[in-house]
């Protein structure tokens, strides 16, 4: 089954989240840590993924294009109210919440060769065992997301579930229209774009700064189109 590995993956961030969701009795002082050592370890992760482009110039056109487009499309401002309605039918007492949770937990879900290789393996191959570690460690990640960020975390599993299963089945449909000379360079430009998206989320988190991610979410889309928009003109 094609989807197997992408319906784990999510699974396990649903269940992960449910029980971090029970875990109440955490001290503000030691969420507001641990918080502060997953910011850290995000901006770690992002310049590992930063690290692994072989062109820069096709990460900073695909971040200048998608904040471009992001912001012209408010992507988010409408995360924020997706987030608003969500709570209020929660009745959430700490506002904004769980539209920072979905957001800063489908980055860290989606961005990152793992998530890549995991889908593409599942969709040539048939081979989950990538996308089963990941679920191992989501699942991890979402009972400490949740318990710091709230219940907006579990909703993540609905991207990462179209984001990889999208990928899983267009690579079992086309395996031949994409070479691994081509394969290799999305995965490169991909994570290096998603990197610095990680960095800066990482900063956000830590309250350095304030950049609007989820306008900038559009540059992953566009480091996939570049990428392929050059391998076709060569």
């Amino acid at each position: 089954m094609v989807l197997l590995g992408s319906i784990v993956n999510a699974a396990a961030i649903i269940f992960g989240s449910l029980l971090g969701l029970f875990i109440k009795r955490i001290p503000d002082r030691m969420k507001n840590l641990v918080t502060q050592s997953i910011s850290l370890v995000i901006i770690v992760i992002g310049f590992t993924l930063a690290m692994k482009t072989n062109q820069v110039l096709i990460v900073v056109f695909s971040l200048s294009l998608g904040a471009v487009v992001g912001e012209w499309l408010d992507i988010e401002s409408k995360l924020d109210k997706l987030g608003l309605f969500i709570e209020s039918k929660f009745h959430s007492k700490s506002e904004g919440s769980i539209s920072k949770g979905f957001v800063t937990s489908t980055l860290l879900f989606c961005v990152g060769a793992m998530a890549i290789l995991g889908a593409l393996d599942s969709g040539l191959r048939h081979n989950h065992e990538i996308l089963y570690t990941k679920s191992m460690m989501d699942g991890f990640l979402s009972i400490i997301l949740t318990s710091t960020l709230g219940i907006g975390v579990l909703f993540s599993a609905v991207p990462v579930l179209i984001y990889q299963g999208f990928i899983a089945i267009f690579a079992s449909f086309v395996p031949n229209l994409v070479t691994q000379h081509l394969l290799s360079s999305i995965i490169a430009e991909i994570s290096g774009t998603g990197g610095i998206l990680l960095i800066a989320l990482g900063l956000n988190s830590l309250g350095l700064i304030k950049i609007k991610i989820g306008n900038m979410l559009p540059s992953i889309l566009f480091a996939l189109i570049i990428v392929c928009f050059i391998q076709f003109f060569k």
